[in-house]
């Protein structure tokens, strides 16, 4: 896809650098990672800008946006600064949607400021750590072809000592198959053609990676949130299960659970014309002008 100049918004104590396409209600987009960028979502959801927003958000210390000190590169500071964006740019109510990483942080934004968003949308995540780790060695343990188990189990080993860009490029590389439900799937290689352009940031994977990936843990106030919220899920989701959704989904008061059948983590690729539907309709039910 071609590259988007984009323009960096001051929040405080930094800048965040943001990409926008579209007109209508805003839908805050957060990447995953962490040390990833906006390039994460490619083009995959722009049939939505027919009516909404996409602000694509480069998160503290990633991709072009500022490097204020590393004490502040947390997911609190991180969903603090969804609503500080929010405010620099005016926008009254709105979105977020997080996948991954970037579903801790929207998730962590809900329960920490439940009036600021409108809906939030979880794609891919989980409330608490104890979620992630022993599904995660469990689905390891049994992912096969053997030869790309090593392969994911030698990138994850590299990644406290990645040092450069290309290095990051590498990692993301050798761990897609295990993001997919079929770890040879023809999407992968299209994947990475899509979101060529990507300014990785080595610094904050090295930081996140040696400490339990941010500490995702808002399990006991998932009550708090008043906002509607749509909680996406992948069947084959060997990073973030479907036991962690549906955990979220009843314990969210105004929850909504849509499980894609025939996808692993990275719903958005594999099943793209439904997860846009889905996301359209939960928007169009829940927009309040």
């Amino acid at each position: 896809m071609n590259e988007e100049e984009g323009r960096l918004i001051d929040i405080g104590d930094t800048n965040l650098h943001i990409v926008e396409r579209g007109e209508g209600y805003p839908l805050i987009i957060l990447h995953g990672g962490p040390g990833l960028d906006h390039h994460f979502f490619a083009d995959y959801l722009d049939a939505l800008t027919d009516a909404y927003q996409l602000i694509l958000v480069d998160q503290r210390a990633n991709g072009r946006s500022g490097r204020p000190p590393k004490e502040t590169w947390t997911l609190r500071q991180y969903a603090k600064d969804v609503g500080l964006l929010a405010e620099a740019m005016k926008l009254g109510k709105y979105a977020v949607l997080g996948h991954s990483y970037g579903a801790f942080v929207a998730l962590q934004h809900a329960v920490d400021l439940p009036e600021r968003a409108g809906q939030t949308i979880i794609s891919n995540g989980v409330p608490g750590s104890r979620f992630l780790m022993s599904h995660v060695e469990h689905q390891l343990a049994n992912f096969e072809p053997e030869a790309l188990r090593q392969q994911v189990t030698d990138s994850w080993a590299r990644e406290p000592h990645a040092q450069t860009r290309d290095e990051v490029a590498a990692l993301l590389a050798d761990q897609l198959p295990f993001h997919f439900a079929n770890p040879l799937d023809p999407r992968i290689a299209e994947f990475a053609q899509r979101t060529a352009g990507a300014v990785y940031s080595p610094e904050v994977l090295r930081k996140f990676s040696s400490e339990a990936y941010g500490g995702i843990e808002v399990e006991d106030r998932l009550g708090d949130i008043r906002h509607p919220v749509l909680i996406l899920a992948g069947r084959y989701d060997r990073t973030c299960s479907v036991a962690a959704a549906e955990f979220m989904a009843v314990r969210v008061p105004n929850a909504e659970l849509v499980v894609f059948e025939k996808s692993g983590h990275m719903i958005f690729v594999e099943e793209t014309e439904r997860y846009v539907s889905t996301v359209r309709a939960f928007l169009e039910r829940h927009h309040v002008s």
